[in-house]
């Protein structure tokens, strides 16, 4: 009843109500969506807009938003609290703004209520809405209500604007806040020729970090070379990055350049840094010094101009342990860091990329428009993902596989065998230290499949307080 009085309010007050001031020129160039289960709310609503807006885009199935998110830069949306099709009854609206955040953190919400849902729209602000309005509005209340959030907000045009920043940034996929503020560091430094060290555990894109640099780099037109150089033995080390004569050593049956020469005048990118020992740092840090490498077999040094990248998944922590690695090597290459966050500390960007990945993997295997339910992207946020977004591609790539239509759902097996225990069963529920102790010793104890010996010896105390301890539990 609410929405049909509503309809006839929008069409009948239209003309009299909203006249054309200097402000609406801020809609102008916005790009608006409008989620309503009402078709006659839909073409009222887009009668009103259609001319004030860049372009306005109208949907009844809520599920469809994740899919218009990700093919749309949108300014605002309009999004009703209530639905036919219910996922989480009084609350539909609650769930899918939570799902707009997730998905683009960067776009603003409105809520669209009925006035005995007003503590719920209450709400609906704590969980990030910008806004409410209630229904049958004035056609007015509802224009200033949207171009007072998109100037509190920076204004039209600033979600596309970080939009085009997220995507300028070769392969990578991301738009929360961590991956944000890693954009914005290597808009900052790729101009420069500072040498940048990229952390990060396996898995976490720092290759594409890498390449993203390289790309908005001044030698972006030149070679960008990658070495994975804790690959290398050291019989292998000179001769791969720095090249050899015919002759140097038995297998050398002609002159060859190395790694560093191939990346003249662009980028080097070394992989795995913290693999490599000593010795070869050594050797590393002369180069980067002098600025010149000699091949093997030669006592010709030759120039070398190069921007020189590095990566490891080794904390900072460990690499300044100089039994480890050299600390003048590491001033060397650390002028600019950038740490890349686990996919389990940015699960904001978790849907974005499965959209993402679903997409590659169903034009591979032939499988048109494969999507995903709701409650199974809720399943993929909700997994710790030990092999960040590696791992997260080939969960994807399996479930396109196996999937029986277009729809991935919460019962298709998604995460690998491999990561059998899930991050919540890492420590007992009540976590006494006695509990603790108790899971730890059977866990080394399982390891060393009954070993007590080793199992001693990794958890650094003797065989006898080893053996105490097994009766004391009742291991």
């Amino acid at each position: 009843m609410i929405k049909s009085l509503t309809c006839r309010y929008i069409f009948g007050s239209w003309m009299n109500q909203y006249h054309q001031t200097g402000s609406d020129m801020r809609l102008k160039k916005a790009r608006i969506l409008v989620i309503d289960d009402d078709a006659d709310v839909l073409t009222a609503v887009r009668v009103l807009l259609r001319t004030e807006v860049k372009e306005v885009h109208t949907t009844r199935n809520p599920e469809q938003i994740p899919q218009l998110l990700l093919q749309y830069a949108f300014d605002l949306v309009l999004l009703d609290m209530n639905f036919n099709a219910s996922i989480n009854t009084g609350n539909e609206g609650i769930y899918w703004l939570k799902r707009i955040r997730e998905i683009k953190p960067l776009v603003q919400v409105i809520m669209i209520t009925a006035y005995g849902d007003i503590d719920l729209a209450v709400r609906s602000l704590k969980e990030g809405a910008a806004d409410f309005m209630v229904k049958p509005w004035h056609n007015d209340k509802l224009i200033s209500a949207m171009e007072s959030v998109l100037e509190k907000t920076g204004g039209v045009g600033d979600a596309k604007a970080k939009e085009q920043l997220l995507a300028s940034h070769s392969n990578i996929v991301g738009s929360s806040a961590e991956m944000e503020d890693i954009f914005i560091k290597i808009s900052k430094i790729a101009p420069t020729d500072a040498n940048i060290l990229i952390l990060g555990e396996n898995g976490t894109g720092k290759d594409l970090i890498a390449t993203a640099v390289h790309e908005q780099s001044m030698r972006k037109n030149q070679p960008f070379v990658k070495v994975d150089v804790g690959a290398l033995t050291e019989s292998l080390f000179e001769g791969e990055l720095f090249g050899h004569k015919k002759g140097a050593f038995t297998d050398a049956r002609e002159d060859r350049i190395g790694r560093f020469e191939s990346a003249n005048g662009g980028t080097l990118f070394l992989d795995e840094i913290g693999n490599i020992s000593l010795y070869q740092q050594a050797r590393l840090l002369s180069v980067l010094q002098n600025r010149q490498v000699t091949k093997l077999g030669s006592n010709q040094p030759i120039p070398i101009d190069i921007r020189l990248i590095c990566a490891t998944n080794l904390p900072l922590t460990e690499l300044a342990n100089e039994n480890r690695f050299r600390k003048d090597l590491i001033y060397r290459i650390n002028t600019v860091e950038i740490v890349v966050p686990p996919l389990r500390k940015r699960k904001a960007d978790i849907p974005l990329l499965a959209e993402h990945f679903a997409r590659i993997y169903a034009a591979r295997y032939m499988k048109p428009n494969i999507h995903f339910h709701p409650l199974a992207l809720e399943k993929l946020q909700s997994y710790h993902f030990p092999g960040n977004v590696r791992e997260l591609q080939y969960t994807i790539e399996r479930a396109v596989i196996m999937s029986d239509g277009p729809e991935i759902g919460t019962a298709d097996r998604l995460f690998s065998p491999l990561e059998s225990v899930p991050e919540e069963e890492s420590f007992p529920e009540n976590m006494q230290l006695s509990d603790v102790e108790k899971k730890t010793i059977r866990k080394v104890v399982d390891k060393h499949h009954g070993n007590i010996t080793r199992a001693a010896k990794e958890l650094g105390i003797t065989r006898t307080a080893l053996y105490r301890r097994l009766s004391k539990y009742d291991i």
